[in-house]
């Protein structure tokens, strides 16, 4: 199956465009800056999606438009609220959500892609209309996450990503489910380093947590 996604992704990165490529390259970027918590990574958030936004609405595929059009209201928000975080020694903390949290959040985004699949499957040709309302929704909120620093937001990304590169797969969009893979690997390894960053800054110079 690899063998197939690689062999795929290849053939449709030669009909690229350049637009596409410094999307992709950004938002590659956004994550790896986004991991080291440098607020260089809304500037590449904010370059990715802005390129996005024009590409899928040139394209027709406006849901997708609409939802770029989203993160770069979020890069906007994200980049204000990191700045604005910063004490006179810190940047804004890194926060962990307690389980009510995370049972709120995840039975929210499983009940609104519950209705808005439904709706796609009953008035569109929608495909898996489910599984890509939830990959939606999942990052609309996984995306305000990061602009909070809580922690768990990778592991967040770690699934939906998963997710995505089912449906991508499926519609042989190889390239972005190669991609997919990529952030899966990024978001794991952005939960670790953010999870050693957060102990530290909870950690009081005895060693006592704070």
């Amino acid at each position: 199956m690899f063998d197939t996604i690689w062999q795929g992704a290849l053939s449709y990165a030669q009909t690229m465009s350049h637009w596409e490529t410094a999307a992709v390259l950004l938002g590659v970027a956004y994550i790896i800056f986004a991991m080291r918590q440098s607020q260089l990574c809304w500037y590449a958030a904010f370059g990715s999606t802005a390129i996005f936004s024009w590409l899928f609405f040139d394209v027709s595929l406006l849901m997708e438009s609409a939802l770029n059009v989203y993160y770069l209201a979020m890069a906007i928000y994200g980049w204000i609220s990191w700045r604005n975080g910063k004490s006179s020694t810190n940047s804004l903390p890194i926060q962990r959500w307690q389980f009510n949290h995370h049972a709120l959040a995840i039975g929210g985004v499983l009940l609104i892609s519950a209705a808005s699949g439904y709706l796609l499957s009953e008035n569109t040709t929608a495909v898996m209309p489910y599984l890509d309302s939830f990959t939606t929704w999942g990052a609309v909120l996984t995306t305000w996450m990061v602009t909070r620093k809580i922690l768990e937001n990778w592991l967040y990304w770690v699934v939906i990503d998963a997710v995505a590169i089912y449906l991508y797969i499926d519609r042989e969009l190889y390239l972005t489910a190669l991609l997919m893979m990529v952030y899966v690997v990024l978001a794991t390894a952005g939960y670790f380093m953010w999870r050693k960053d957060y102990l530290e800054q909870t950690t009081a110079p005895n060693g006592v947590p704070a």
